[in-house]
């Protein structure tokens, strides 16, 4: 499964490491994923969500709804 958060799309990052000595080597900086069931009052149940931390903090303070809403229309969606 990809690193991708299905709400917002984060993906990993690519950079450098670098030494002590200046040496630079390819790195990859991945998003702080998740995976948290969230719960649908209207719809009565449950649904699993692969999402980042920064998300959740979202979703808790705007609602689950209202953020796929966002997210929709955004085209970010991927669940």
């Amino acid at each position: 499964m990809a690193r991708v958060c299905e709400v917002s799309g984060k993906r990993p990052q690519v950079g450098n490491n670098v030494s002590h000595a200046n040496n630079k080597t390819k790195r990859r900086f991945y998003p702080n994923l998740q995976k948290k069931r969230f719960y649908l009052p209207e719809e009565d149940r449950w649904i699993t969500l692969k999402v980042t931390t920064k998300v959740i903090k979202t979703i808790n303070k705007n609602g689950i709804y209202a953020v796929l809403k966002e997210a929709a229309q955004k085209g970010t969606l991927m669940a």
